[in-house]
């Protein structure tokens, strides 16, 4: 490894949130400042909010129990094909 061309690694560096967070680790810079952590991110914390301004989350919702309703009305292609099998026999014996 060459001299003199690395970095200082700090070992004790600070990483300061914007909600006033604290956390030492390791890095080249002394400290670093940041908007979000886990003490503050919404994921993280629960208080997560879906923004939904074109009502997708409500479109598809809609979509897909509309997807169930049909589902429970349609037939199935084995119940189709032996409809059509039967249709096809009874105009064969006229």
């Amino acid at each position: 490894m060459k001299k003199d061309i690395h970095p200082n690694y700090n070992t004790k560096a600070k990483v300061v949130c914007a909600c006033g967070n604290v956390i030492e680790t390791g890095s080249t810079v002394d400290e670093t400042k940041t908007e979000l952590c886990s003490n503050c991110h919404p994921f993280y914390t629960g208080k997560q909010k879906l923004v939904d301004t074109a009502r997708r989350v409500e479109k598809f919702k809609a979509k897909v129990d509309a997807q169930k309703e049909t589902a429970k009305v349609r037939k199935g292609k084995k119940v189709k094909r032996a409809a059509r099998a039967e249709v096809k026999a009874q105009e064969e014996e006229k």
